[in-house]
C-alpha cells in the first residue's frame, strides 16, 4: 500500500485526468524531495508531527534518525517494506532503557560529546530501576518519561524537562499523582513544600541555579531517598563549611552514633527553612529537655547570634543616615562588608554550638557596628549644632526685616 500523501496525489490525477506521464512525474519528484531533503527519508511521510518534534532535539542536530532507534528501512516509502526487518515499532519501557543504553553507556560514542557512561548502571541501583527492571513494574519512570522521546534538548535549554527549573515539575508529573503514589505510600505534597522552601525560593524567584532541585538531594539516574546516616552528607555537598561545623560539634557526634537524623532535624526534608535567630531555643526543646545543658546552650547561642543581627542592622542604618546627611561612606561600608562576613560565619559556628567562637565572632561584629554608629552619631551632633547656628542668623534676619518695615512706614507718615 503506498503511503498518505502519494495516494493523494493518485486521486488528484485521477479527478482531474491528468495524464500517466504526469502521475509518474510527480510521484518521482516527490520521491526525491523526500529522499534529498529530509535526512529520515519516508518515515516523514506518515510521521511528520514526529519529525517537527524530533529535528527541535540534540539527536538531530547529531545525525541520529529515527531508524536508529525505531529500526526498519528509511528509504522505502511503502509501509510494510519501511517496517520490515530490523523494525521494532515503538519500544516498551523496559526496552527503552536497553536501547538508550545502547549509545549512552558506549565511552567511545559518549566520550566525544563528553557524556557519563554510567547513566544505566546508576538508573538499577534508584527506586525507579529498581521497580523497573528488577520488578517489571512498569509505573516507574523509564528515560523518555523524564527526557521525552523525541523532542531531547539539553539541560541547558530553558524548554528542556531537565532544565534545573524544570526538573520539580518533571519529578512532580508522577509524584503529585495520588492515585499513582497511594499504591507505594508516598504523600504528593513534596512540589508545594519545596516552591516555599528556601531552596525553592532560591530556584524560582532568584533563578539561582546552584539552589538544589530535586536530583541535587535525591540523585538524578540513581535517584533514591537519602538514608538518616546519609542526610549530612548530602546537605554538606553544598554546605561545606557548616557541614564541618555540625561534624565538630555535639550534633555531628549524634548523627554518626545514628540518633539524629542529620540536617532535618531542625530544618525539614523538602521544605527545607531557616531557622529565625530567635527560635533557636525554641527549636532546641523540641529535643531537649528545658531544664537540659543542651537547651541552654541554645539559649545561649540564640542571645549571641540576635545580639549580632541587631548590631549589624544598626550599622546598617547608621550608613544610611550618613548618606543621607551627605558624608562619604566608602570606608564605612567596606568595615560593614566585614562585620557582615564575621555574621555569615556565626551562621555556620552556631552548628557547632562553640558558644566560645560564637562569642568572638559577635564581638567583632559589635565592635564595628558601634564604630560605624559613632560615625553616625557625630554627623548627627554636627547637623544639630549647625542648626543651633542658624538661630541667631535667623534672629538677626528677622530683626532687620521689622526694623525696615518700620522705617518704611515712618518715611511714608
Amino acid at each position: 500500500m503506498k503511503l498518505g500523501w502519494i495516494a493523494v496525489a493518485v486521486a488528484t490525477v485521477a479527478v482531474f485526468g491528468e495524464s500517466p506521464g504526469a502521475l509518474s512525474i510527480t510521484v518521482q519528484d516527490a520521491q526525491s524531495q523526500v529522499a534529498a531533503a529530509d535526512s529520515v527519508y519516508g518515515c516523514v511521510l506518515c510521521h511528520a508531527d514526529k519529525r517537527r518534534a524530533f529535528i527541535e532535539g540534540i539527536h538531530s542536530e547529531r545525525g541520529i534518525g529515527c531508524h536508529d532507534c525505531h529500526g526498519g528501512d528509511p528509504a522505502s516509502l511503502e509501509a510494510v517494506t519501511a517496517h520490515s526487518g530490523t523494525y521494532i515499532g515503538t519500544p516498551d519501557k523496559l526496552a527503552t532503557v536497553e536501547l538508550c543504553g545502547s549509545c549512552h553507556s558506549d565511552p567511545d560514542r559518549m566520550r566525544q560529546y563528553g557524556l557519563q557512561v554510567g547513566q544505566v548502571a546508576e538508573f538499577r541501583t534508584s527506586r525507579h530501576g529498581q521497580l523497573l527492571l528488577g520488578e517489571r513494574n512498569t509505573d516507574a519512570p523509564t528515560c523518555t518519561n523524564c527526557h521525552d522521546a523525541h523532542t531531547i534538548l539539553t539541560p541547558d535549554n530553558a524548554r528542556s524537562n531537565v532544565h534545573p527549573t524544570n526538573i520539580p515539575g518533571t519529578c512532580a508529573g508522577c509524584h503529585q499523582d495520588e492515585s499513582l503514589m497511594a499504591k507505594y505510600g508516598l504523600s504528593t505534597d513534596q512540589f508545594e513544600l519545596y516552591r516555599a522552601s528556601a531552596h525553592g525560593v532560591g530556584l524560582f524567584e532568584r533563578q539561582n541555579f546552584a539552589a538544589p532541585s530535586c536530583v541535587g538531594c535525591h540523585g538524578s539516574h540513581a535517584a533514591m531517598p537519602p538514608q538518616v546516616s546519609e542526610i549530612a552528607n548530602v546537605c554538606g555537598q553544598c554546605h561545606v563549611l557548616v557541614r564541618r561545623a555540625f561534624d565538630a560539634g555535639p550534633h555531628g557526634a549524634a548523627d554518626r552514633a545514628g540518633n539524629l537524623p542529620g540536617c532535618t532535624a531542625c530544618h525539614s526534608n523538602h521544605e527545607t527553612e531557616r531557622v529565625p535567630p530567635d527560635t533557636i531555643a525554641e527549636t532546641c526543646v523540641e529535643c531537649h529537655d528545658a531544664e537540659s545543658r543542651a537547651a541552654q546552650l541554645g539559649v545561649e547561642a540564640e542571645e549571641l547570634i540576635v545580639a549580632a543581627q541587631n548590631d549589624l542592622q544598626a550599622a546598617d542604618e547608621a550608613i544610611e543616615e550618613l548618606v543621607v546627611a551627605g558624608w562619604q561612606v566608602g570606608d564605612l561600608q567596606f568595615r560593614y562588608q566585614t562585620a557582615l562576613t564575621d555574621y555569615l560565619q556565626i551562621a555556620e559556628f552556631q552548628h557547632s554550638l562553640d558558644v566560645e567562637q560564637l562569642e568572638d565572632l559577635g564581638r567583632r561584629v559589635g565592635s564595628i557596628s558601634r564604630d560605624i554608629r559613632a560615625t553616625a552619631e557625630v554627623s548627627a551632633e554636627q547637623r544639630w549644632e549647625h542648626k543651633l547656628l542658624l538661630v541667631p542668623v535667623w534672629f538677626l534676619t528677622l530683626s532687620a526685616i521689622v526694623l525696615g518695615w518700620f522705617k518704611l512706614r515712618s518715611l511714608k507718615e
